[in-house]
């Protein structure tokens, strides 16, 4: 079904090169951002103390962040957990403290506002804990990453499985390179998020990729480019649906999910735009950069030669 019938080709293809060298500049400056201003990685990685208090009435959060704030606590991410009395609060480690001690202080330190404030959990997370949760994570991305090249080169041809994974990561770093650029906190749902980018955004590749296969046995007398145009521009309608219900959903999990799943949120919403674009101008240039041709996916029948008698 249609709801955007797009009758004449998009030229895409004539403006691959310029919006090649926008990838790249942004690519770098994501880079740059990660190279220099690097991570702010959350609880989970550099390790702290997380902890759960229960109030006797629905917890003001502001009040308790700026209570901890000025009691020395820098940084502590305060939400709500299960209800509106319930407070989880993470708060990275002090070399001066340890994680009983720091607990202890920040209990005392709310117990002021209110008498009957009940601590009902403290974890702590160790640093190697946390270096552990990064390499994981790392190779998560690794595997992720070394799946989706070997899906698409045995779908379609080993061209387009670089291009896909090109494309994919080109949005990894993307997203990256703004938590880096703005400091947002990188936490382990920010990880998850960015795992589930590279499935949504090769998923969007792939249904390119299989209409440029098609069009090239409908379009025998076409050029690549056209081809490739082709293929984008009778795709239109399924992106514009797709990606336009995914987003909103998104949207309203940034808008009402809370602090607990702001970031989470964020990370789709920049990937899921950004896969928008990979697949258009990331991925379907590189595959034309790459020389794609009729040939690679059809092969030529070969003739049986007759027996001579």
């Amino acid at each position: 079904m249609e709801f955007f019938k797009i009758r004449q080709d998009i030229p895409f293809m004539r403006h691959a090169l310029a919006f090649n060298v926008i990838s790249i500049a942004m690519f770098l400056i994501a880079v740059g951002a990660l190279a220099f201003k690097g991570l702010n990685l959350g609880v989970e990685f550099t390790g702290g103390t997380v902890m759960e208090v229960g109030y006797s009435q629905s917890a003001n959060l502001t009040q308790i962040r700026n209570t901890l704030q000025s009691g020395g606590m820098n940084d502590p991410m305060v939400q709500s957990f299960g209800d509106s009395k319930t407070v989880l609060i993470r708060l990275p480690t002090k070399p001066e403290l340890s994680g009983a001690k720091l607990s202890d202080q920040v209990f005392l330190m709310l117990k002021a506002d209110d008498e009957q404030l009940e601590l009902r959990r403290v974890d702590y997370v160790g640093s190697q804990v946390g270096e552990e949760l990064i390499e994981k994570g790392a190779l998560a991305l690794l595997f992720v990453s070394l799946g989706i090249v070997a899906y698409l080169a045995f779908r379609f041809e080993w061209k387009f499985g670089v291009a896909g994974i090109l494309a994919n990561l080109h949005d990894v770093v993307i997203i990256l390179g703004f938590f880096a650029m703005f400091q947002w906190e990188f936490s382990l749902p920010v990880l998850a998020a960015v795992l589930a980018i590279l499935g949504y955004s090769v998923n969007e590749s792939v249904v390119v990729f299989d209409r440029i296969r098609e069009n090239f046995v409908k379009m025998r007398k076409a050029t690549v480019p056209d081809v490739i145009n082709n293929a984008i521009t009778r795709t239109m309608s399924r992106t514009i649906i797709t990606h336009g219900s995914t987003q909103l959903m998104v949207l309203s999990i940034l808008i009402f999910g809370g602090e607990t799943l702001h970031y989470f949120a964020l990370a789709l919403t920049i990937g899921i735009l950004f896969g928008i674009y990979s697949s258009i101008f990331v991925a379907s240039p590189l595959v034309l950069w790459l020389g794609i041709s009729r040939e690679d996916l059809i092969k030529p029948e070969v003739k049986k030669e007759e027996a001579v008698v």
